[in-house]
């Protein structure tokens, strides 16, 4: 099978792997669709991804969607299922409710990460071995093109989650409008946010923040600057220290700033005294626990979410996709076609 594989740092090779067989308790997805994240992208350039580093072949992908192709001993589960993959274990149970912290606990696994050893082996690859909890079913009438945004949009709706009652009927700016700004556009909408407004340095990911249902958009640098102490929410989606200073400068006095975005490691010098004045919530955000479930509703329901794609790339081309995933100018959320659709 063909499977996408980080060897070091700009070292990114499409490897042909055996097909693996699946053991008890385990089912083997043929993966359709994979979403390249930051994090696939930090691994693929710098060979680590924040403490994370490569040290043996890692298949990348942690957002990927197929259907089941064959159950091992003591599951039973029909060939054929349409399937979103939950990249987590220990693994929250379908319809759990949300809070049981899973995604906050030392140790456990995640698709395509370094942050084990041996490494967690990703879904960029033509069939992938996972657990029978790990399987989400989806709806029918749901595209897998379009359920393969199940991840990240679950990363959007816990974040967004985690500010409670204070989304509705908000002002929000979602200041860095890429593909998981562009989510928590969704997000924030289906929480009953009255109005957003997305930010960014390019236009091409305001046009997709339009796309998702953003009511207004600002070109920074170019727009007029956004008006201090206006919005009662900012989600800082960039992951940038600038964007963090002005989410400083425009929340409203009592209001609260979701910090999203990844930060750089280190010390950051970051004017934090307007926090304390004006009182307000920071609050941080890591992963998603069962929001999986919930996402995969919001995707069944809102066909334009899937305005978030940019790109398709067959798995052959992976090299070309991931460079138009790491420029921002002219990409949103870019896909790997990896399997024929037997769904289509």
């Amino acid at each position: 099978m063909k499977a996408v594989v980080v060897h070091a740092a700009g070292d990114l090779r499409v490897d042909e792997l055996p097909v693996p067989d699946p053991g008890a308790g385990q089912v083997r997805v043929r993966i359709v669709y994979g979403g390249i994240c930051g994090s696939d992208l930090h691994y693929a350039h710098s060979g680590r991804n924040g403490v994370y580093e490569v040290v043996e072949p890692l298949t990348l992908g942690h957002e990927v969607v197929g259907v089941v192709d064959r159950a091992g001993p003591g599951v039973d589960v029909a060939a054929g299922m349409p399937v979103a993959i939950h990249p987590a274990t220990p693994t929250p149970a379908v319809g759990a409710a949300r809070g049981s912290g899973l995604n906050l606990a030392v140790g456990g696994t995640y698709l395509g990460s370094a942050s084990t050893s041996p490494h967690t082996q990703g879904g960029f690859a033509e069939h992938l071995i996972v657990m029978e909890g790990q399987l989400r079913p989806l709806p029918a009438g749901l595209p897998l093109r379009r359920a393969v945004l199940a991840e990240p949009l679950a990363v959007a709706i816990h974040a967004v989650g985690l500010l409670g009652d204070r989304v509705q009927g908000a002002r929000v700016l979602v200041s860095g409008a890429g593909p998981i700004g562009a989510l928590a556009i969704s997000a924030l909408r289906a929480a009953g946010a009255s109005h957003i407004t997305a930010a960014d340095l390019h236009r091409a990911p305001l046009r997709t923040a339009l796309g998702v249902g953003a009511d207004a958009v600002v070109q920074l640098g170019v727009d007029p600057a956004l008006t201090d102490d206006s919005f009662d929410i900012v989600v800082e989606a960039a992951g940038a220290v600038p964007s963090l200073v002005t989410a400083l400068r425009v929340v409203r006095r009592g209001g609260a700033i979701l910090q999203l975005g990844i930060l750089p490691p280190g010390d950051l010098s970051i004017p934090l005294a307007s926090m304390v004045a004006k009182e307000v919530h920071l609050q941080g955000t890591q992963r998603f626990d069962s929001e999986i479930d919930e996402a995969i509703d919001v995707l069944a329901a809102d066909e334009q979410i899937e305005n978030v794609i940019s790109h398709e790339f067959d798995i052959a081309d992976a090299a070309e996709a991931f460079e138009h995933a790491s420029d921002a100018t002219r990409s949103a959320k870019v896909i790997l076609g990896i399997s024929p659709d037997p769904t289509a």
